[in-house]
């Protein structure tokens, strides 16, 4: 199995073109992929497992949807698949009607920011795979916005708290993410095209300046491989700032 990182990019990058340079790559980083199946299930899986055929699909999604300012591909491929696994368990727990478990998030480290930025008030996290899932995300991310300078807890001292500025970063997201592009501009740049975007909105970009480091990380959040947390976000900007 290869390890040289930009080996990897450039077989990523023939794979997302060629079904045969696909099937070939996948057949390569097999290991991996029987790994992270492994680490999720407790236990090495058989080629009959649905848990790894599962897994196989999660690591050609990523194939498919990856960039190279996503950040080191097997770590974007290890989250898509574990939450692909999440995923799958929860369907099957509600076929099989099994109580899942009532964790709150609040004892975990962290909880803090997260309530901050991507908490849906008044639903905690409640199952275990999905705070799992949540908080594997938050360290990608955590990671990843090291390289902008920026920290959640920077971010969340950023967010708008009032509906008109709420409003205001949710048209601007609306548009980033409308507009082919841009987000991959952003992740090149690092640099966000507030000018264009309060144009193309009509909103202040003043308004838009004052919450940069909150639209970074909600940029970067919509990049791809923090799907987890995206549904909180959505929920967050379609509901406005109550406070």
């Amino acid at each position: 199995m290869p390890s040289d990182s930009h080996e990897i990019v450039t077989q990523v990058y023939a794979a997302k073109k060629d079904n045969k340079a696909a099937d070939s790559f996948i057949e390569a980083y097999m290991p991996f992929i029987r790994s992270e199946t492994a680490k999720f299930t407790g236990r090495q899986p058989s080629q009959s497992d649905d848990e790894l055929s599962i897994a196989m699909f999660a690591f050609y999604e990523a194939i498919r949807s990856y960039s190279r300012f996503k950040g080191a591909f097997l770590k974007y491929a290890s989250v898509n698949i574990k939450r692909r696994l999440i995923d799958n368990s929860r369907r099957e727990r509600r076929k099989l009607g099994v109580v899942s478990l009532d964790q709150p998030a609040g004892d975990n480290e962290g909880s803090s920011v997260l309530s901050e930025i991507i908490e849906d008030k008044g639903r905690p996290y409640d199952e275990l795979e999905e705070r799992e899932a949540v908080h594997q995300e938050l360290a990608e991310l955590t990671e990843r916005l090291s390289v902008l300078g920026i920290t959640l807890s920077d971010a969340a001292e950023n967010s708008p708290h009032q509906k008109r500025t709420l409003e205001a970063c949710r048209k601007a997201v609306d548009f980033a993410r409308s507009e082919p592009g841009i987000i991959e501009d952003f992740l090149r740049t690092r640099r966000i095209p507030l000018s264009a975007i309060a144009q193309a909105t009509g909103e202040s970009r003043k308004t838009l300046e004052r919450h940069r480091r909150y639209l970074a990380v909600v940029l970067l959040i919509f990049s791809g491989g923090f799907e987890t947390i995206q549904e909180h976000i959505i929920q967050t900007l379609k509901g406005g700032a109550e406070r």
